[in-house]
């Protein structure tokens, strides 16, 4: 059994596997997962970015009513200890009262590792089991774990269901440009951060921070143009960005030694957070207890003794910002 720490290569650097379970929800005829009101639920972690992102995906289209939400634990535990030594995701317990943690009261899971086994009716061994997981309660099985193809399914696909019909994070004319922005903001950013805190060498960490800050840079230099990252309206790569960013001074930082500068050093890229933690309610689905709690009591690796450091000062993203009323120069999107 392993986990992301794991996804290390000879030369000491990160590289993330790929998910596995791909199936995807559509109305096309002989489709085996039709998009319907209450056939499905969304396994999180509060605490994981990629399943943050598919939070914000939920309540932007209006569907906390037709898909069930199941959150874990932040701190990793013993998942087999029977078996072996690997630390994963965990429900509550009945009768625990935890912040934005729920028991398993779809299947009655303990663990996402029991989840797992669950889909394939055995023991799942093929890769780390991860959240987000869109399972179907009809079938009993993971549709997709793949973050980016959630947000998608959601974005479009329960349309009829939705109740803010019409919103939509990936509009047909910007297509390629977002397609552009998310291969360099998921591989430098969204992955970058984590090619910097699980790197086992020199090398491989130093490439990872220069290519990071490049991007960050190249970041805040795209959001004086604009006020979104790929024109006037936010998308879903404003989206998958902003669970990083929110992220970056409170934990990424210090945790995962991207140093070099603290987000709070960028004019626009601060103001850009509180925009869509404010404007459009990302907030709401920001929980930083889990967070914070997740990345620093999870990995005895990377942490020892499990202390959580004192918040910095300066994060505020409920403060005041000026995207909405400053003016824009006209810049390169991409």
């Amino acid at each position: 059994a392993q986990t992301a720490l794991d996804q290390v290569s000879t030369q000491g650097k990160f590289v993330r596997k790929d998910s596995v379970f791909r199936d995807w929800v559509n109305k096309a005829e002989g489709s085996r997962f039709k998009p319907e009101a209450n056939r499905y639920a969304l396994y999180v972690s509060k605490a994981c970015p990629w399943a943050n992102r598919c939070l914000h995906f939920l309540s932007l289209k209006g569907l906390e009513h037709a898909i069930d939400v199941y959150s874990v634990h932040p701190t990793w535990g013993d998942t087999k200890p029977q078996v072996d030594g690997h630390r994963g995701w965990h429900f509550a317990e009945e009768g625990a009262n935890v912040p934005g943690v729920t028991t398993d009261g779809l299947n009655g899971c303990k663990t996402m590792r029991d989840l797992y086994d669950l889909a394939v009716k055995g023991v799942w061994d093929k890769s780390a089991f991860t959240t987000p997981v869109l399972w179907c309660k009809q079938e009993a099985t993971i549709v997709n774990n793949e973050s980016s193809e959630i947000c998608r399914m959601l974005n479009s696909e329960f349309e009829d269901v939705a109740r803010n019909k019409g919103v939509d994070l990936y509009p047909p004319q910007l297509a390629d440009k977002v397609k552009e922005l998310e291969r360099w903001v998921y591989n430098d950013i969204n992955n970058g951060v984590y090619k910097c805190g699980f790197a086992t060498s020199q090398g491989a960490y130093e490439e990872a921070s220069a290519a990071l800050f490049a991007a960050l840079d190249r970041v805040e230099e795209i959001l004086g143009g604009t006020r979104y990252l790929a024109g006037d309206s936010l998308t879903g790569v404003d989206v998958w960005l902003f669970n990083t960013l929110v992220r970056f001074d409170p934990v990424y930082v210090v945790y995962l030694k991207t140093c070099k500068r603290t987000i709070s050093s960028y004019h626009n890229i601060t103001n850009y957070i509180r925009d869509l933690y404010q404007t459009h309610r990302l907030g709401l689905d920001v929980d930083m207890w889990n967070i914070r709690t997740h990345y620093f009591t999870s990995h005895p690796k990377l942490n020892p003794y499990g202390i959580v450091p004192v918040m910095p000062d300066g994060v505020d993203y409920a403060a005041a910002h000026d995207r909405a009323t400053r003016e824009y120069s006209s810049s390169k999107l991409t």
